[in-house]
């Protein structure tokens, strides 16, 4: 019989961080997976998780763990199916090392994963972006033109809330060719390009703030790195003041990734930026969104016919 503890430790240790080189946040989203699995076979079996053995991690203990997330924890589906994802991870890994408990590998690995629906993409309008950028001022205080610059760049860029977070000062370009890099989803590194509006207020922001290149570009009030959620709770301040102003956005339940659709989606409704793509593929992901849709929303005049070899917003990644 394997014990699970050696084999977990080596699934971290050797395949995913020597062998498969993952990413910090993969690391921590299976090691609360595991956290959680573990505390609950302590309370299912009765055994610690030091000693608990492989096989006693069957199929029935994981479609246990699994409801429990759903209904003790009230989990998502899509959170579930993370878990999942994870365990059988572990457990192809474990099929290498543990033979003898080949059975309980395979029938782990056949649990299927739960349906997801799929909900409608929120984005802002024109008038609701102008109201939310008017809520964070820009000219008071240095929480307030801090916040105003960071909404700005997320609704020009399309920047996801963990590449913002992680800009540097250094990573900001605005000369000619005005663009910022970052290391995005993937590992990938990307060059978005800047309007004049944002390339004015980033100007202004690091004229009247101080620091190295290596320095965040959006810093905490303690000067370290903001948070996403840190993020997510400016936004919904100035969403709820922009509310007043607004009344459409009341309706809208507004999070940072609806800044990056409420760009793709302009980028959709009117193609005349054309920024350069090496990737027509990623730009054709945009053809799920049928500009009927846009066509229904107040405010939007109909689209303009697309097409995905114009290569316009090949540094936009739909993906929710």
């Amino acid at each position: 019989m394997a014990s699970l503890a050696p084999i977990l430790q080596r699934f971290f240790t050797d395949r995913m961080i020597t062998q498969k080189h993952a990413s910090q946040h993969t690391i921590r989203s299976y090691r609360d997976t595991f956290r959680l699995l573990l505390s609950y076979a302590q309370q299912a079996t009765g055994t610690p998780p030091w000693k608990l053995e492989l096989r006693q991690l069957d199929a029935q203990l994981i479609t246990g763990f699994l409801q429990h997330l759903q209904h003790q924890r009230r989990n998502s589906a899509r959170t579930r199916n993370a878990r999942l994802a994870a365990i059988r991870t572990l457990y192809r890994y474990a099929a290498l090392h543990a033979p003898e408990d080949a059975e309980v590998i395979q029938q782990v690995l056949a649990i299927d994963g739960s349906r997801t629906s799929t909900t409608l993409v929120t984005w802002l309008n024109a008038a609701e972006s102008t109201a939310l950028l008017a809520a964070a001022g820009g000219r008071g205080s240095w929480t307030g033109r801090r916040d105003h610059a960071m909404l700005l760049i997320l609704l020009r860029t399309g920047l996801r809330v963990s590449e913002l977070i992680q800009l540097n000062r250094g990573d900001v370009h605005l000369g000619a060719g005005a663009h910022v890099r970052c290391l995005g989803k993937g590992r990938k590194e990307r060059c978005t390009p800047l309007d004049g509006q944002a390339v004015t207020v980033l100007q202004d922001w690091l004229a009247t703030t101080s620091g190295h290149d290596s320095d965040p570009l959006f810093p905490s009030n303690r000067q370290g790195r903001l948070t996403r959620d840190a993020v997510a709770a400016r936004l919904a301040r100035y969403h709820q003041i922009a509310s007043q102003e607004c009344p459409s956005l009341a309706a809208k339940a507004i999070s940072p990734h609806t800044l990056r659709h409420s760009l793709a989606m302009e980028l959709r409704r009117d193609p005349t930026p054309c920024w350069p793509s090496s990737k027509v593929s990623d730009t054709k992901q945009l053809c799920r969104l049928h500009p009927a849709g846009l066509a229904r929303v107040p405010g939007h005049p109909a689209p303009c016919p697309h097409n995905p070899e114009l290569g316009i917003i090949g540094l936009i990644w739909i993906s929710r």
